[in-house]
C-alpha cells in the first residue's frame, strides 16, 4: 500500500512538473502560444463537464465545438491593436457571444446544466487571454493571477497534511481543513507579494492574493459538489496522477474572472 501511494506522489508530482512548464512557457510566450493552450483546456474542460452531465456523446461534441469557436473569437485579444483601441467594445461582444451560446446549447440539448457549463468554462478562459495580453503588464498579472491559485493548492494540501484539525465542509471535500484553507491563503500571500514585488504591481496585488485564495478553495469545493451530485471521484483521467482538467483548473475559475473584472474595472 505505502509502495502505491508513493508511486501515485511520483506520478502526480512528475506531471505536475511538466504542465507547469508547459504553462510557464506559454504565459511567457503569450500571443497565440498561449491563447492555444488556453483554448485546448477549456475545449477539455467542457468535454468533461457534459461527461459529468452524463449528456450524450452528440452533447459532448457539440459542447466542445461551440467552445471552440467561442475562443476562435477570442482571437481579438491577441491582437495589440485591437484590444488598445477597442477592449470596453471586445469585452461587451464577447460576455454577450458567450451568454448566447450558452442559452443555445442549454435549448438545443434540453440540459440547462451543459449551458451553465459552457458559461463556467468560457468566461474564465477568456478571462486568462484578456488578461495575459494587457499592454505593458498583461505578463505578470497572468503569472500573478495563476501562481497565487498553484500557491493555494500547494500551501492547502501541506498545511492540511501537517496540521489537520477541523473539517472545512466535510460533506463536500473531506480531506480539507480550516488548516489548510488558512495555510493556502498564507502561501498565496507570500507568493502574490514577492510576484508584485518583482513585477512592480499596484497595492491591489500586494493586499488581494490572500482574499482571493480564499476564492479559489471556494472553487475547489464548488468542483468537490458538482463531483459528488455525478458521483465521480475526478471529472476525467487526461492528467495523470492529477485527474482530469476541471481537478486542476476548479480554483483558478472564479480567481480569472475576478482579477479580469477588476482589470477592466481599473483597480489593477
Amino acid at each position: 500500500m505505502a509502495q502505491a501511494k508513493a508511486s501515485e506522489l511520483r506520478v502526480r508530482v512528475v506531471s505536475g512538473i511538466v504542465m507547469t512548464a508547459i504553462a510557464v512557457a506559454a504565459i511567457w510566450t503569450g500571443g497565440f502560444a498561449f491563447w492555444a493552450l488556453v483554448s485546448l483546456l477549456a475545449v477539455a474542460m467542457m468535454v468533461e463537464w457534459a461527461q459529468m452531465a452524463q449528456a450524450p456523446r452528440w452533447q459532448v461534441a457539440l459542447g466542445g465545438l461551440i467552445v471552440a469557436a467561442l475562443m476562435a473569437s477570442a482571437l481579438g485579444f491577441v491582437d495589440p491593436a485591437q484590444l488598445a483601441a477597442f477592449e470596453d467594445r471586445l469585452i461587451a461582444q464577447t460576455v454577450d457571444l458567450i451568454g448566447l451560446a450558452a442559452i443555445l446549447l442549454a435549448v438545443v440539448s434540453f440540459r440547462a446544466r451543459l449551458g451553465f457549463g459552457l458559461l463556467y468554462v468560457a468566461f474564465p478562459a477568456v478571462a486568462l487571454i484578456f488578461l495575459r495580453e494587457q499592454p505593458g503588464f498583461g505578463l505578470w498579472i497572468a503569472l500573478w493571477t495563476m501562481m497565487i491559485v498553484w500557491a493555494t493548492d500547494i500551501g492547502a494540501y501541506f498545511a492540511g497534511r501537517a496540521i489537520g484539525g477541523p473539517k472545512l465542509a466535510p460533506k463536500l471535500s473531506p480531506n480539507k481543513t480550516w488548516a489548510g484553507l488558512i495555510g493556502g491563503a498564507v502561501t498565496a500571500a507570500i507568493v502574490g507579494a514577492l510576484i508584485a514585488w518583482q513585477g512592480r504591481m499596484g497595492l491591489f496585488c500586494w493586499v488581494a492574493a490572500a482574499p482571493f485564495a480564499v476564492v479559489a478553495q471556494m472553487g475547489d469545493l464548488f468542483e468537490s459538489w458538482l463531483k459528488r451530485r455525478s458521483g465521480v471521484k475526478d471529472s476525467g483521467t487526461l492528467l495523470p496522477g492529477h485527474g482530469g482538467v476541471l481537478d486542476r483548473l476548479d480554483g483558478l475559475v472564479p480567481v480569472s474572472v475576478l482579477v479580469a473584472a477588476a482589470v477592466a474595472g481599473g483597480l489593477i
